[in-house]
Order: C-alpha cells, then structure tokens, then sequence
C-alpha cells in the first residue's frame, strides 16, 4: 500500500462517497493514534474463509465500503467465468448488522448484472450452502462472523460445489479487489429498485423444505428416536442464532417429543445478551440450559453457534455434574455411532468413506480401520472435505458416511459442503436415543467407545500474537520451527516431520522423503515414534498460532500423563 495509514484515513474523511455517519465516527478517533492505525493501515485481508473483523469505519474492519468492496472482487470472478446468469445466493445470521450487509453485497451483484437469490430471513450457514447447489448458482455469501463474540462479523465466500471457495479463486477476487478503489470502482444500485426489477429475487419456504428433507434422509436408525421419544428431554439452545428454528422443526419431524429450549437464547439477538461469547465450545454459555436440564432430568444438552454450522454438547457424568464434550469427542462418538448402526442392521454401503482435517483425533483412524471404512486425511477447513465429497461425486463412485473437524464441525450426507449443526443435532439425539434404548447415557458411551479403540486425548494450544506486530512474530516462529525442527519431544523421538508449506513429508530416520499430496499450506506435522502428534498453524482469522497435541494412552491416566508431557514441551518451542 502506498499511502501511508493517516492519508488512507483522511482520505475517507474527504471522500464525498463516505455517509455523515462514518465520518463522524471517523472524527471522533482524530486524537487516537493507535486506533487510526489499527483501522487503515491494511485492508481486511480476503481468503478461502471470506472475511472477518470488528464493525467499525475503516479498511481494515468490517462496513458497508468493505463489503461492498469485496462483493466487487467476487462479481469480478463470477464475470470473468461468465456465470452471471446462474446467479448467487446471500445469506446472512442474527448478528448485528448481517441483513444490512447482505443486501449492500446483494445491491453490488445486482448493479453488475448478476442474478441473485436473497434468504428472506436468518437462515443456517449449511442451508447457504445446500441452496448453491439447490438452484445451480455459481457461488454464494452468507454474511456472518460464526462464533465470535458480537462486536464481529464476517462475510463467507462459496462457489458452485457449495464449499467455500478455493484457494485459487480466492487468490483471484482478492487481486480484484486490490485493484479496485474502494470508492470510485465498485459498482451499486438502489437495493429496493434491484428488488423491483427482480434483480434480486427472494426464497425461503421451498428451499427451507428441501433442506430439511435432506437432513432428515441421515438418519441411520429412525426408529429409535419414536422408541426413546417418551422418557427424552432434549435441551437445546441456539445461542441468539440461526438454529432457533430450523433444530426444533428437524426434532420435531423426527419425532422428538420433549424439547426444552433456553428460552432467552431463543430470541435473535446479535448483541447476544445472555453469553460472553455466543461459541459451544465455552461451556459457561450453557449455564441456562443446565439450569433446564437439571429440572427437567435431561442428560444432555446441544448447544449451536450463530450461524449454525457447529455444535457443542453437555452430557451429565455419573457424578450428576454436566460436562463438555469436546469436537474430537463428539465427531468420534458419532462416526462409532454411525458405523455400529449401519452394521447391526446389515446396511452398510459398499464403498464407505470419512473425511477428517489432520488436526483431528487419531482415535478415528483408528474407528475407521476396525470398520473397514476407508479414511480421508485433509487439510483444516470444511473446503477440503467438501473438495473429497466432490471428487467422489465426480467419479461417480464412494459412499459418504461422515465428516468433521475437531472445531466442533460436523457434517453426515452429501446435499452440501459445509459443516452442518442441524443434522448433527438431528444424529446426537438418534445417538442418544439408541444408547438410552441400551440403559446407557451419553458418557456412558464415551466411556465405552475408549475401551474399544484406546485412550485419546486431544487439546488445542492457542498462542495469541496480537498488536501491529502480531503477523511478523508469527511466520518468526513458524520460521524457526521449520527450518530448525525439534529432535524429540517430551521423551520421545520425533520420526516424521510433515511441512505442508514445502509439500513434503521426511522420514528422519531414513531420510526419506515424499509428497504430502495435499495442497500448500504453512502447516507443521510431527510425529514421535509413539505415535503421538503435534501440529502447528497459523489461525486463518485470528491473531495466534494454533498447536494441536494429539496423543494416546494405554489407560487414561497414562493418556493424560503423556498429554502433559506434551504441553509442557510445546510451551518451550513457543516461549
């Protein structure tokens, strides 16, 4: 960028293109420094996950110039692969400004002649995703910032497939949008006149419907859910999000009786009122629902992020005290689950396939090979699941059984390619209902499931690298680790060493080396000659460094020692 960050910020102040509203804002941060620098000294950066940032004025924020901005590249692409006619379909999530942002992009795409299809109201990330496909468009936006606290929002990027976009056209609408200004290049029109003119056209009811026949079509067993429907009470919260519809009626269809919602986190608020963070990850968030689920007598409680893509779940322990389960623990459940049905009643497919990112528990390695299921490794983000589906479908062969990511991402069927919280709500209850038929809960299950295949655990290390300086201090590291690896780690000598960035993966006890063949990516993978694993990556839209310690045990005990061995020796690599 050649301006400097207090020219880029004067410039918005004297543009005639900028509302009263953003100047005055921008007025009122004359005298801070550090805030005008945060704000301008780089654009929101456009990659395969879209954008995300804090809604604020400036060009490294999220408002209605940035997102149009970045509607502009994305209209870019659409007529450079001269698809304007199939259109593209915008939706958006409860959050704080998301339907605004969903029609200034939709306003942009209709001002360049492309077609496009509105959700008339808050709608799942998944549906997005399931309506690309659904109407045949070229690419989709869903206007949301997933799990992050309220002061975000973001902007998610799809293509034809109904996965997020590829990294190759994202490296394409991001040059666009480097070469457009801000102002005077991108392209708009009255939305409400768009409307008029059925440039825009809105959906809803029909695509809602075929959404949830898709979702209900995974079932693996549906009875059990009508033979536990009595004695089930299923506590559920949305968190303020788009799940607050679309969860109940799936229950409900399938023939659950008892649903016990958080009734204020029932309620579409963007500001998310009730939670610190609206994320299901952060068990404090279910401090309602297990005010509910200890009343009612419930076992469990499923919990899903704004946008309703990812799932949390609560199962009460023998001490009677709820507890989290974690993504790894969820997905493992619900692939044991799923292959355990499919062969009690003699219907497994032919063919069977699961996808999970390498960052993902060992333990479905090892559920995989038991079944005979064959197991796809790829890297972190549903896109490269969703990439694997795709070239089955295109080879016309392969039957999906399940796919996830240890971010609490889940996904059973093929009607779209992204992670999917109402048919993972819809497959924990079947779940719960198949055990609770067997006089087992939840976490007997879980206990169950480690006995069967050994004991994993997994945690997630996030080394946070905020300020201006945050992006040099974290490819320093990565820097440091790639090209001076580690010989061992807590004990145990490292034999592989994985570097996506390069491609490659060594042997460095033969000194062999082969490819990955998977795409690029700054991404390190080492393997001790226990079997144990550590990964580390840049968050794709958060300031850290991210470590995956993946180890197993041969009790738990024994799982939790290694575990912190392990914790204590990354903590050194990272100091």
């Amino acid at each position: 960028m050649s301006e400097t960050y207090k020219q880029i910020y004067e410039s918005w102040l004297a543009s005639p293109a900028v509302d009263k509203e953003t100047k005055a804002e921008l007025e009122a941060i004359r005298d801070d420094e550090e805030e005008i620098r945060f704000r301008f000294t780089s654009y929101l950066e456009f990659g395969t996950a879209g954008l995300r940032g804090i809604m604020c004025a400036g060009t490294n924020a999220m408002n209605r110039y940035t997102v149009a901005h970045a509607t502009q590249g994305m209209a870019d692409l659409i007529l450079r692969e001269k698809q304007a006619e199939r259109g593209v379909v915008i939706g958006y999530d409860s959050r704080l400004n998301s339907r605004y942002f969903a029609e200034v992009a939709a306003s942009v795409l209709a001002a360049n002649d492309i077609k496009v299809y509105l959700f008339d109201g808050v709608r799942p990330t998944p549906e997005l995703s399931f309506a690309i496909r659904e109407l045949h468009c070229i690419a989709g936006i869903n206007v949301t910032a997933s799990h992050n606290p309220g002061k975000y929002n973001g902007y998610k990027a799809y293509w034809e497939d109904g996965a997020q976009l590829d990294p190759a056209f994202a490296d394409i609408v991001s040059a666009s949008i480097d070469e457009v200004d801000i102002f005077t290049e991108v392209k708009t029109c009255d939305f409400n006149r768009a409307v008029m003119d059925k440039k825009i056209t809105y959906i809803g009811y029909a695509v809602d419907q075929r959404y949830m026949e898709c979702v209900l079509a995974q079932r693996v067993n549906p009875e059990v859910i009508a033979k536990a429907a009595d004695d089930l009470q299923i506590v559920y919260t949305p968190f303020h999000g788009a799940g607050y519809y679309m969860v109940p009626q799936v229950l409900r269809s399938a023939g659950v009786k008892h649903i016990l919602p958080v009734a204020e986190q029932m309620i579409l608020d963007g500001s998310f009122p009730t939670v610190v963070s609206p994320n299901p990850e952060n068990p404090e968030g279910f401090a309602s629902a297990i005010e509910i689920a200890d009343k009612a007598g419930s076992d469990f409680i499923i919990g899903t992020d704004p946008d309703s893509d990812r799932t949390g779940l609560m199962v009460r322990g023998r001490d009677g005290k709820f507890f989290p389960l974690s993504g790894n623990q969820i997905g493992a459940l619900l692939l044991d689950y799923i292959v355990t049905a499919y062969e009690e009643d003699g219907t497994m497919p032919p063919e069977p396939y699961s996808i999970k990112t390498i960052v993902t528990s060992e333990i479905i390695t090892k559920i995989c090979a038991v079944h005979n299921v064959k197991l796809h490794n790829v890297l972190t983000g549903f896109k490269f699941i969703g990439g694997v589906m795709s070239d089955y479908e295109e080879a016309g062969h392969g039957d999906f059984l399940f796919g996830f990511e240890e971010s609490y991402g889940f996904l059973k069927g093929t009607y779209c390619r992204d992670k999917d919280a109402v048919v993972a709500s819809l497959l924990i209850v079947e779940m719960a209902s198949y055990y609770h038929l067997k006089g087992m809960t939840l976490a007997d299950a879980l206990d169950s499931m480690y006995e069967r295949y050994g004991y994993y655990k997994e945690k997630t290390v996030n080394v946070f690298m905020e300020g201006l300086d945050g992006i040099e201090r974290m490819k320093a590291l990565m820097n440091k680790l790639r090209e001076n690896p580690p010989s061992e780690l807590a004990g145990e000598k490292i034999i592989s060493l994985r570097d996506y960035e390069k491609e490659t993966i060594t042997n460095l006890v033969t000194g062999e080396i082969t490819s990955t063949g998977l795409p690029r990516s700054n991404v390190l993978y080492y393997e001790t000659c226990e079997g144990n694993v550590v990964v580390i990556r840049p968050s794709g839209t958060e300031p850290k460094i991210k470590l995956y310690l993946l180890v197993h045990g041969d009790s738990p005990a024994d799982s939790e020692a290694v575990l912190s061995s392990f914790d204590e020796a990354v903590a050194d690599w990272v100091k």
